[in-house]
């Protein structure tokens, strides 16, 4: 028999520190009888709902020989062709760059400079042919498999499957010229437990382009109704070796999700960091997840929830209205009210949250079930009463939160008067050189091991326990911030200025690590 060769890696083109993909990031798996390796080195996953309905669209490429493949993934509900479309390709870009990890620079103004007041707000403005994949012929009968549906969508050629037991499925993928790893019926078994059918996207890599040796695949989104909202990943784990990422954004009218079957935590936010933080700023982040996860065995970790037309600092353009009907305001079931707004061109009121996971065979045991959760605000330069800037996650009636890092590069030029006003922070004095804000994105695959968090913050970080001067013997250990715990908190002063909305009349202009795929290179028959 020959060899297959199974490789693993996930990464999504945008500016970190990036190092071989040896973090075992994945969100399926390729495989080959050609000996030759197959690398799935992007996926992104977004998912909008709205009552009972989902719309769950991703974006894959790979890597390798122009083998014809196959990603398989379990749905509640037989999908029918108008259930599913592509998308264009640029959408997960933006979304990715909107929702990530930012890093941005302050500078201390002129203490001396007319109209400042202690405490003051300052905020920088940032402003595929059918034959042969799907037959409903007697073997598959007789294995339980039933060929429900089947269609063309752009380059794909879709098969939607049920089937009585996983054995049946198992050994029907494999009589169909699939290889499937050894192994992978237990990870079946529950799907088909639950009645799930299975969505077959199979890629006929004649019909893809390739660039620098990637197949650029259109993104695929399907939706259906169903009243539980959650996302399957567990099939992710098939012949995986290591630990996993997952990031997800999650787009609903007026409200903020989170995990209901594990526990839920934010990221630590509003940390000043040094100046080398600007060229390593994937590893700083992956250290301070880390040690967020640390402090928090099993959690999944809140990154961002924000008016999804809005955002500040914004490291990229905000979200449009063409934007969320793509990405799935167009399959929603509208209300009377909702359609005469959305013919006089309002799609706004999403709330975009970005949840990241990281685990491994053994910390994983369920697939992840979303609920709704109360608002929170966090991670921007407000001033609390008390005159410190805002801390941590709070309460609020609205959703503003975000994992935001800042470089404050402190006044430099003489003082001459009597009552200067220190630490107020804007933007650069004029002539200096900046930067736009910057996204952490490729996290599965940052510097963890060369770096500590201690090299890069310049203060306490409570929420885990980390006190930047302490010896490690008087470091004392808190559980961070949850996201259904967070506490109420004294309102803060000043406003939003700096904020950037989107223009819903514009037109519109992403780890995201999915593991919810089994992705199959399908052999070549033999005469």
């Amino acid at each position: 028999m020959r060899r297959i060769a199974i490789a693993m890696s996930l990464v999504v083109p945008l500016s970190v520190s990036l190092v071989a993909p040896a973090a075992h990031a994945f969100c399926g798996f390729y495989v080959s009888d050609s000996g030759k390796q197959l690398v799935n080195n992007a996926t992104q996953v977004a998912l909008m709902r709205e009552g009972t309905r989902t719309v769950l669209s991703m974006q894959n490429n790979y890597e390798g020989p122009p083998e014809r493949f196959a990603m398989v993934v379990p749905v509640p509900v037989v999908l029918q062709k108008e259930n599913v479309k592509t998308l264009p390709r640029e959408l997960f870009d933006k979304l990715e760059q909107l929702d990530a990890p930012r890093l941005v620079e302050y500078w201390e103004q002129d203490p001396c400079a007319a109209g400042l007041d202690d405490h003051e707000e300052t905020k920088k403005a940032q402003s595929p042919a059918m034959a042969g994949a799907a037959r409903a012929d007697s073997a598959a009968q007789n294995l339980g498999v039933k060929v429900e549906a089947q269609f063309a969508v752009g380059e794909y050629e879709i098969v939607i499957l049920s089937a009585e037991n996983s054995g049946g499925l198992d050994t029907w993928l494999r009589q169909e010229h699939y290889n499937v790893p050894p192994g992978a019926e237990p990870y079946l078994r529950p799907y088909v437990a639950e009645g799930s059918r299975f969505f077959v996207a199979k890629v006929d890599p004649a019909r893809v382009k390739f660039e620098h040796g990637q197949a650029a695949l259109s993104p695929i989104r399907f939706y259906y109704d169903s009243v539980d909202f959650k996302l399957p990943v567990r099939l992710g784990l098939i012949n995986s070796g290591g630990k996993q990422d997952l990031i997800v954004h999650l787009l609903a009218r007026g409200k903020r999700y989170e995990v209901a079957n594990y526990p839920n935590v934010t990221i630590p936010t509003n940390l000043d960091v040094s100046n080398a933080t600007k060229q390593e700023f994937g590893s700083f982040y992956a250290s301070l997840y880390d040690e967020t996860l640390k402090k928090n065995p099993g959690a999944v970790v809140t990154e961002y929830s924000w008016d999804a037309s809005s955002c500040d600092p914004c490291p990229g353009p905000a979200l449009y209205a063409q934007d969320f009907a793509t990405l799935g305001d167009d399959a929603m079931p509208h209300d009377q009210q909702q359609q005469q707004a959305m013919g006089r061109g309002f799609f706004g009121g999403f709330t975009l949250t970005r949840i990241h996971a990281r685990y491994d065979k053994q910390t994983l045991g369920a697939d992840l079930v979303f609920r709704a959760a109360p608002a929170i605000v966090g991670g921007r330069e407000f001033y609390a009463q008390s005159g410190g800037i805002e801390h941590g996650a709070v309460a609020a009636s609205y959703n503003n939160f975000q994992a935001r890092y800042v470089i404050r590069h402190a006044w430099e030029g003489e003082i001459k008067c009597e009552h200067p006003h220190r630490g107020i922070w804007g933007g650069p004095p004029t002539g200096v050189p900046h930067d736009q804000p910057k996204s952490a994105t490729n996290l599965a695959f940052a510097k963890r091991d060369a770096f500590q968090l201690s090299s890069f913050v310049t203060t306490d970080v409570p929420e885990i326990g980390f006190l930047k001067n302490a010896p490690p013997a008087l470091v004392t250990t808190s559980t961070a911030a949850g996201a259904s715990s967070a506490a109420p908190s004294k309102a803060a002063s000043g406003g939003c200025a700096g904020c950037a909305t989107a223009n819903d009349s514009s037109p519109a202009a992403a780890a995201v690590l999915a593991p919810l795929a089994i992705f199959l290179v399908r052999r070549r028959r033999r005469a």
